[in-house]
């Protein structure tokens, strides 16, 4: 039976992100709280809350029961009617997000919700050119990916969206400038930016899309003052700033939304994952009062099926409330300080820790060879047979009955919000000796 339900899904399906033969994917059974459960009795500690969006944890029958409320009442209408959960879920999300955002268009993810967004701001602005961060990922659908930096492009740019240009991140340990300090990364990012939008004409960049706080690229911490300056630049340019909270929001970084720690008001944000921790699929765009305006009396064209979804809306209402309730957002944040505690003490132990870069509970271990030289464990972007120590320590990883996403010369720690200190002590001892693997190749 167990064996039949994974040939099932090798025969009649398609895996993201990899090659169809070969794969071994885990059998899951159930889940709750931290972990996961395959038909085989093994548990396994979510250590990056799946893709990071289980903000709340696995198998809370709360949103189930929501869910099942809503259906009994309405489960779907088209987007053109009005429900009570829509306005609710509206009214809630103007209350949390920062300054003047205030109305909201639903999406089905975050990769629409980038699309929605990137239309929304050219029609406002009647530009057309779209800045972003080469080290960023902002998803899979064509003007997505195209947005992204990200190497997952690479397959498919030969027919990407015109009219992306993208700039380097203030990366501080690894900065594209040498600077000394994040300070000066910064200073000197910020220089970088202001040169590309005067080389490209301003009168033609309709948005700059950032990431409220990065993510699966590596976790880059921006310098002090960053975005308030970014914002400055879209103010002076009459640029539309875009930030992208699909993975920073709803209390993954020890606020709200990871534009919170910056003390600044995006024109647009995009929401998803944690706006319903996984539960059901559910994004949206929201815009500030000026753009909401335009609107009143131009077309917005622009439309999904299944936007304003009530049993999803419903799903959504509830785990914020989950959240507000529980207090996760705080507990991300001070759970976010033990962890970066307990990786100081990791770095004196393991000579192949480089970096960590953490915010709240959205971190990254940075692995080398060599910290002087900071050469890499795996190259950025490797290819499959340069992957040998990254597989080698996934693997170990899943052997020792964790997931979290390992990436080239990454390992991510995201786990859901509500997390112990106890099962951060798990997770993290399953990671030394994961990294214990990568030691044996400093030089």
């Amino acid at each position: 039976m167990n064996n039949q339900i994974v040939q099932n899904n090798l025969n009649y399906t398609l895996f993201s992100w990899a090659k169809q033969g070969g794969l071994n994917p885990i059998n899951v059974h159930h889940a709750m709280g931290s972990y996961i459960y395959d038909r085989d009795g093994k548990k396994y500690l979510d250590f990056s809350s799946q893709l990071m969006n289980v903000n709340i944890g696995h198998g809370d029958q709360r949103i189930t029961n929501a869910v099942s409320s809503q259906m009994q009442e309405v489960s779907y209408v088209y987007p053109g009617m009005a429900t009570d959960v829509r306005g609710k879920l509206g009214k809630k999300l103007a209350e949390i997000t920062p300054g003047d955002l205030t109305k909201t268009f639903f999406t089905l993810g975050g990769a629409e919700a980038i699309e929605n967004a990137i239309k929304i701001a050219r029609m406002f602005t009647k530009r057309h050119k779209i800045i972003t961060h080469y080290r960023a990922y902002h998803g899979a659908t064509y003007g997505a990916i195209t947005a992204s930096g990200d190497p997952r492009r690479f397959p498919v740019d030969s027919q990407a969206m015109p009219n992306v240009v993208h700039v380097e991140n203030p990366y501080a340990y690894r900065c594209p400038w040498d600077s000394s300090s994040i300070e000066e990364c910064g200073a000197r990012a910020l220089a970088h930016l202001e040169r590309v939008i005067q080389f490209e004409n301003p009168n033609s960049v309709a948005a700059i899309l950032f990431e409220g706080e990065s993510g699966s690229s590596g976790c880059i911490k921006y310098p002090p003052n960053y975005l308030k300056k970014v914002r400055a630049l879209c103010n002076k340019y009459g640029i539309m700033m875009i930030d992208d909270e699909v993975m920073s929001g709803f209390g993954r970084t020890g606020k709200m939304f990871g534009i919170d720690h910056h003390d600044v008001t995006p024109d647009i944000m995009c929401i998803a994952k944690g706006l319903t921790s996984g539960y059901l699929p559910l994004g949206g765009v929201l815009v500030n009062n000026k753009i909401a305006a335009y609107f009143d009396d131009n077309p917005m064209p622009i439309g999904l099926t299944y936007s304003a979804h009530p049993t999803l809306c419903a799903a959504a209402l509830e785990n914020i409330r989950i959240i507000e309730e529980e207090n996760l957002v705080d507990k991300a944040a001070e759970m976010g300080l033990y962890i970066e505690a307990e990786v100081e003490k990791l770095k004196k132990k393991h000579p192949s820790i480089g970096d960590f870069r953490n915010t709240g509970l959205l971190g990254c271990i940075e692995l080398v060879k060599n910290t002087k030289t900071k050469e890499p464990i795996t190259p950025w972007n490797a290819a499959p047979e340069d992957m040998e120590i990254t597989n080698k320590m996934a693997a170990k990883i899943r052997e020792l009955g964790m997931f979290t996403f390992v990436r080239w010369s990454y390992i991510f720690i995201a786990p859901p919000l509500n997390i112990t200190r106890d099962e951060v002590d798990e997770g993290l001892e399953i990671i030394s000796q994961a990294i214990a693997i990568a030691n044996e190749y400093c030089n």
